[in-house]
């Protein structure tokens, strides 16, 4: 995906229903080194957890280290 993240929003009944390409920009990239908390140091996870929370948009993945961050909210 390069520089950019695939964020999806999901309905309440969990169907797919639109999505949307988002930009990395100098923002996210200040934020994703500045996560609050303790979150492992994957660069390309501190992005995309960066991302979700500028959209305030929850992240569809099975990581389970973002999983565990309560920092972002997370669907599976």
């Amino acid at each position: 995906m390069g520089a950019h993240v695939l964020v999806w929003w999901v309905t309440g009944d969990s169907i797919l229903s639109r999505e949307a390409m988002a930009a990395i920009n100098v923002e996210i990239a200040t934020k994703s080194v500045g996560l609050p908390g303790t979150f492992h140091k994957d660069p390309a996870d501190r992005m995309i957890v960066a991302t979700a929370r500028a959209l305030a948009a929850p992240l569809i993945t099975a990581d389970e280290k973002i999983r565990d961050y309560i920092h972002v909210k997370t669907i599976w």
